[in-house]
């Protein structure tokens, strides 16, 4: 598909001549020339955005002021928050976000239909690659046939949606599908799918050379910033609204730059420093910043490290954590199997228009923070956000204190203690912290152990983050191979899975023979894909499951991913620790976070031998080693080579040639969803809202997972009860995310995460509230009561409201659940964004307001008016009868941001706003 540019592109779009090659560009240096001001010092990430007002500006979406704010911007010191309406290159999705994405596509073909439009009109404008990684599920792990045997089952629960996606495939332009089994998508986009500098066709057939971005429905697809990439993540509904060619609004960032200094010592990682970046920059606080990584720190940092500190944007909170153009990303592309024509290309490129990073590279920022790395320690996060950072020699000691506070009530003798671990268990610590939790002694069938409070019960090498690093992997190996040699392996009721990024990773695991010793202590490989990170752990033993909820033990998990949320990782967990993949491996072979890896032995050699930490830990040049021999272009060409192919099983996947979809009335995985049906050619107004009632009041750091989980449910859920009376088996539940494609099971899965504690109870876990009646009932129950009686709803929150995953469906549903307005004290970027698409105003409290300050029961009347006369980022009050009859008068910030959302909310949400401008151009 053509790109389309400006009309007035003659003052600023030159020629690059690389090699034999002339092709088109749109140049800073000559903006600057032509007196739009000076750009010479803006970072690089800004620069991007800047090469992109140059390319569509015409006068209207983007006008020759939008160029010029960038230059007040630096001379502001780094701050002009205006609106500009920035066009991402492509954008890239995983089959959790996707399958929604393109059922929205799916229902918009049906809705233009009936608004007098053609079908094909609904069509992405931009390239889409959506690649199935999500949906494998770890049922079984340790031993060779667990890969086979979970992509058997992964077929078996998701056939309907992969028939779904492939025709998508067909039916739709610009739309790509890596089949499932391939990778990780943020993987395969860092590995293959990225060129660091695009190259197209604009509408006059002449190439033109741009900066790679993109959005996507995942909030890590920050990751690829690490290779200069500019792209961050979005939801399913922005990202559909970028596909139809609507730019996205967004306000001029501000630029965060984190100096990095010295270099890494013997004995870390680059997840050691990712934790430490993420804790200072929670601490900092950057929502809505870009993050730009400089200083001579970066001349010794690898391109898989600045992946990892990239991929981790959304834990740090910002919308990206960019990487500058060095040698260091020539060097990756290089070693990653680009082609060299493109590599050269970029490299003329980045120094032709200011994007390469250099010894002189000293731009603007709106303000600055330094790291050295000397001064980095092996380190975990846990038990519950990835911020919570924890030096390994303190890990022990700070879970003991963790579990104290979590068993405030209970004590125990000294006796007791030196019973913990049981027989065949790990030795216990020899300082053990005093009350330190609940312990059960009954034997688990099967296995001759107890388990008590802090026992591992999953260890799990997954994610984008770490699988994506060779250094983490090739020493997770080495670790494995160490302790192998001295005859120690997992302990037995440690559940253990290796779970890739991409092939190559097992590619230059097998070259280095690290698979085998892997798979000896119980790390075989059990599928490509984000599996225990995004909540798909699978079941753990049974007679073990029983154990832990029947004696109410905090049972913990480690896992090499990004996010560690209450309730996401495995619903028998709750406690979930961060670590890299050679710590993971270490922990599955200790089996207990109680035991203090730096001081205390992991277990015993073939001799009676203690071994410690220290004694399997590889050095950093054996790791590099095997890494220069191993990981080669080679391994990247082939693997990639049939990329888009897939196995035998994907190939047989039967689909309709249609341009709309037929939807299966009984199919339980996708449904016509209710957005576009009935819907009128003409947008309404927005309104005051009128008596309100609370669904929920919610406290701080509630995250996307606590608003719509991911991972699995019971029978006795809304979704639970939903899926058995349509004779659907619990074997067959699958999980929410895998179900996204159904709007009744995802209304009914909102706020139902098992650990959400809406304040309106007292300190009931799980999705209840109270009713109409005054009666506890499951929030899905209690809002369809109040749709039926015309009531609107409102939820309160506390800080960072909307945290972690790009997930759409959190605003979906919390829209289709009634839910007008949401008051909180701060919102994440991309859920208040989300919030915004589907139609529901998201609001801040103002002078120091606080649902706590204001004694919100959830018993509450609540009306906010100035709605009818709203302006972007506007105060309006906010009137709240409390239960006696008194009223409290507030103000509230109206966080609808810019001009173009106020127009959104009026349609019902962006892409009623699409599709009604697609059909008046029909």
């Amino acid at each position: 598909m053509p790109i389309t540019v400006g009309h007035d592109s003659a003052k600023t779009r030159k020629t690059l001549t690389v090699g034999d090659q002339s092709i088109a560009y749109y140049s800073i240096k000559a903006a600057q020339d032509a007196g739009l001001g000076d750009f010479s010092r803006l970072p690089a990430a800004l620069k991007v955005v800047l090469e992109n007002m140059l390319r569509f500006e015409d006068g209207k979406t983007v006008s020759v002021d939008d160029i010029k704010a960038f230059a007040e911007w630096g001379a502001k010191g780094g701050q002009n928050p205006r609106e500009i309406a920035y066009r991402p290159a492509r954008v890239l999705m995983q089959d959790f976000t996707g399958v929604p994405a393109v059922v929205d596509l799916a229902a918009m073909r049906d809705g233009i239909v009936a608004l007098g439009g053609k079908a094909e009109q609904i069509n992405p404008l931009n390239p889409v690659d959506l690649v199935i990684d999500h949906s494998v599920m770890i049922d079984e792990f340790g031993n060779p046939r667990a890969f086979q045997m979970n992509v058997d089952r992964e077929y078996e629960r998701n056939m309907e949606r992969y028939t779904f996606l492939k025709w998508g495939q067909s039916a739709f332009n610009n739309f790509r599908v890596v089949p499932p089994g391939t990778g990780i998508c943020h993987q395969v986009n860092l590995e293959y799918l990225a060129q660091t500098v695009w190259t197209d066709a604009d509408q006059n057939g002449e190439q033109v050379a741009y900066p790679d971005t993109l959005v996507g429905t995942d909030s890590h697809t920050t990751m690829v910033n690490g290779m200069a990439v500019l792209g961050w993540g979005v939801g399913g509904i922005e990202a559909e609204a970028a596909m139809l060619g609507q730019p996205i609004s967004m306000l001029i960032p501000e630029v965060v730059g984190f100096e990095l200094t010295g270099r890494m010592m013997e004995g870390t990682t680059g997840t050691d420093l990712v934790l430490k970046v993420v804790e200072m920059l929670r601490a900092k606080g950057v929502v809505g910043k870009f993050v730009e990584f400089y200083g001579e720190g970066l001349d010794h940092l690898p391109l898989a490290d600045r992946a990892t500190i990239a991929n981790m944007a959304p834990e740090y909170g910002a919308t990206c954590g960019f990487f500058p153009i060095d040698g260091e990303t020539l060097r990756y592309m290089r070693n990653t199997g680009r082609d060299e024509d493109r590599i050269a290309l970029v490299e003329a490129y980045a120094k032709e228009n200011g994007m390469w990073r250099d010894a002189d590279y000293a731009p603007i920022y709106t303000s600055t923070l330094s790291l050295d790395m000397g001064t980095i320690v092996p380190a975990i996060s846990g038990p519950k956000r990835p911020q919570d950072y924890v030096a390994l020699d303190a890990a022990a000691k700070t879970f003991g204190e963790y579990i104290s506070g979590q068993r405030k009530e209970w004590s125990a003798d000294q006796e007791d203690k030196a019973d913990w671990y049981g027989e065949g268990g790990a030795q216990a610590p020899r300082d053990i912290p005093g009350d330190i939790g609940k312990h059960k002694r009954a034997k688990v069938k099967g296995e001759d152990y107890t388990i008590h409070d802090g026992t591992i019960v999953i260890a799990s090498i997954t994610s984008c983050t770490n699988t994506s690093n060779p250094y983490v992997m090739i020493g997770a190996g080495l670790v494995a191979r160490k302790a192998r040699a001295l005859g120690l392996t997992r302990k037995p009721w440690v559940k253990t899975s290796l779970a890739p990024g991409s092939q190559v990773v097992s590619a230059y695991l097998e070259a280095a023979n690290l698979q085998d010793d892997l798979d000896a202590i119980g790390f075989n490989l059990v599928g490509y894909g984000c599996t225990t990170c995004i909540g798909n752990s699978g079941p753990i033993q049974t007679e073990l499951s029983e154990a832990i909820n029947d004696g109410d033990i905090i049972a913990t998990s480690v896992l090499s991913g990004n996010r560690n949320f209450e309730g996401r990782i495995s619903p028998d967990v709750r406690a979930n620790y961060l670590a890299s993949p050679p710590l993971v491996v270490a922990y599955a072979l200790a089996g207990d976070m109680n035991i203090d890896l730096v001081n205390d032995p992991l277990g015993q050699d073939k001799d009676g031998n203690d071994v410690y930490l220290k004694d399997i830990w590889p050095t950093s040049q054996e790791v590099a080693e095997l890494v220069e021999a191993t990981v080669t272009r080679e391994a990247f060409q082939s693997k990639y080579a049939d990329v888009f192919k897939g196995d035998d099983k994907w190939q047989g996947v039967e689909t309709t040639d249609s341009e709309t979809y037929d939807w299966p009335p009984t199919s339980t995985y996708v449904q016509n969803p209710p957005y576009f049906q009935g819907m009128s050619k003409d947008p309404g107004v927005i309104t005051n809202l009128e008596g309100a009632k609370v669904l929920a009041v919610l406290g701080d750091m509630i995250t996307t997972d606590h608003i719509s989980p991911a991972g699995s449910f019971t029978t006795t859920s809304p979704a639970g009860q939903y899926l058995t009376e349509r004779q659907v088996q619990p074997r067959e539940f699958n999980s929410y995310g895998s179900r996204r494609g159904n709007h009744e099971i995802m209304m009914r899965g909102t706020f139902a995460n098992i650990r959400i504690k809406n304040e309106m109870l007292d300190g009931v876990e799980g999705g209840y509230t109270l009713g109409p009646d005054g009666e506890q009932t499951s929030i899905f129950d209690a809002a369809m009561a109040h749709q039926e009686a015309g009531t609107p709803l409102v939820i309160f929150g506390g800080e960072q409201y909307g945290a972690g995953s790009s997930r759409d469906w959190a605003a979906k549903g919390t829209a289709l659940l009634g839910v007008k307005a949401v008051i909180a004290e701060s919102f994440e970027r991309i859920h208040r964004s989300n919030l915004v698409g589907m139609g529901v105003i998201p609001f801040e409290f103002t002078a120091g307001d606080t649902r706590k300050s204001l004694g919100l029961t959830g018993e509450e009347t609540v009306s906010i008016s100035g709605l009818d006369t709203i302006k972007p980022l506007q105060e309006v009050p906010c009137e709240i009868t409390m239960a006696d009859g008194s009223v409290k008068n507030i103000t509230l910030k109206c966080r609808i941001d810019t001009a173009i959302e106020i127009e959104y909310i009026e349609h019902g949400g962006v892409l009623h706003y699409v599709l009604r401008n697609l059909a008046k151009a029909a």
